[in-house]
């Protein structure tokens, strides 16, 4: 059966990759907004006089903001659907991105950054949501991996666009001309996308194939019995374990660019878009790795784990950073890096859907993305705490990032040792 939906997809129905733009294009956005903070750290400690604990304290707030919203949406999303729900959450962000320009201290500042976070905290839910939605299993990892690249894309037009935008303008005028592309998006998403049973451009072939995964069984979990399953867990340990190091590579690598490589608003950019240029292709490897081991005959689990453990040593060299003095040789071994936490995200994000009925796919997807919140939180503490005991000394930080994979890795293997659907009876 399923060989002859793949015959008839090779000649009608691809409208679910236009779907899969649509989260990319929402991913790019959400990621400007968010790293536009870390690439105008310097200018804005030098024109508001943040100190290093400062800084942390403005994205701790971001990240608690964002604990609250991940799990709130998780539910959000499994009552009103990717649809309404990630139009809510792009309404909420785009608002308080725009309050930005309006902030003159640490306290407005962090008021703004707690409502970017609510807002924000949608977009993966949402996106997640859709691709379980559009998407059968086969192809799920690959459709998150490119969607994810749209974090990437986000974060290599940021360093590009916001200085030449401070220079022309001022930092203010920055967070207003950027809030227009949310409200492009917005009305792009409400025209074109639709539930796929819903649908008017999809075709009766892409439908089957859609729908070639047994049927789920349970129509409603309640929160109560998620959280008595390990699997959920697994899933939220792991963003626990993650999640932090990127946080940590968004909001500090440029300051750490600025100090470490004695460079400025002009120079930075072009070696920071190097670094999501390189992550943008881990993004997509990973889901297409692990894609292309079960299209090969391996199990889900056997092909998810592969692809996590190979990213997993990828992280390793970031060890060493602190110690290089060449600024491309760091770019070089930071952007692995990044890329490696791509490809070990687009394969974690697929857990949930692998494991549980797609009614609880974003509340597990919620729970997993508090704690990968918290976790953020407390590496922002942590980090403020580090670099101004170490006089901005980043060798702990890099430790921690070097083993915080391969650390999540075993967390998801204790857990669900075989990756198979949970039982909810």
């Amino acid at each position: 059966m399923a060989s002859s939906v793949e015959k008839a997809t090779e000649k009608v129905g691809r409208y679910r990759w236009v779907v899969v733009a649509l989260l990319f294009a929402a991913t790019a956005i959400n990621y400007i907004d968010r790293q536009m903070i870390g690439v105008l750290k310097p200018t804005l400690q030098a024109d508001l006089g943040w100190t290093e604990s400062d800084f942390a304290t403005i994205v701790f707030y971001f990240q608690l903001a964002y604990a609250v919203g991940y799990l709130s949406f998780g539910k959000i999303i499994d009552v009103l659907g990717a649809r309404v729900g990630y139009a809510v959450a792009i309404v909420i962000w785009t608002i308080a991105h725009m309050g930005h320009g309006l902030a003159t201290s640490v306290t407005t500042f962090a008021m703004a950054r707690f409502g970017l976070g609510i807002g924000e905290s949608g977009n993966f839910p949402a996106g997640i949501r859709a691709v379980a939605d559009w998407f059968p299993q086969r192809e799920r990892a690959f459709a998150i991996g490119l969607f994810n690249a749209g974090a990437n894309v986000g974060a290599i037009i940021t360093p590009l666009l916001v200085p030449l935008l401070v220079l022309w303008f001022d930092w203010r005028v920055a967070f207003y001309v950027t809030g227009i592309f949310g409200i492009l998006w917005l009305i792009a998403w409400w025209a074109l996308y639709r539930h796929p049973n819903e649908h008017p451009k999809i075709t009766a072939a892409e439908l089957a194939w859609i729908r070639q995964d047994p049927e789920d069984t349970v129509e409603k979990i309640g929160w109560g019995r998620i959280l008595t399953i390990k699997e959920t867990w697994a899933f939220a340990l792991g963003k626990f374990f993650i999640d932090p190091i990127w946080w940590f590579f968004l909001f500090w690598l440029p300051g750490y660019l600025f100090e470490r490589y004695d460079m400025d608003l002009k120079t930075f950019g072009l070696p920071l878009a190097a670094i999501y240029l390189i992550s943008d292709g881990g993004s997509i490897a990973g889901g297409w790795l692990s894609s292309r081991l079960i299209k090969a005959g391996y199990s889900v689990n056997y092909a998810r784990k592969i692809a996590m453990l190979i990213a997993a040593v990828c992280v390793l060299p970031i060890f060493f950073a602190q110690s290089i003095d060449s600024v491309w040789m760091a770019v070089l071994i930071i952007g692995i890096a990044t890329a490696a936490h791509q490809a070990f995200s687009a394969n974690l994000y697929t857990f949930p859907s692998d494991v549980f009925p797609r009614s609880a796919v974003g509340s597990v997807i919620g729970i997993g993305g508090t704690m990968g919140a918290i976790g953020g939180m407390v590496m922002s503490i942590f980090t403020g705490y580090i670099l101004e005991a170490t006089d901005n000394n980043y060798s702990v930080l890099f430790a921690v990032c070097a083993a915080a994979y391969m650390l999540a890795l075993l967390t998801v293997h204790l857990l669900s040792p075989r990756l198979e659907r949970v039982s909810v009876a």
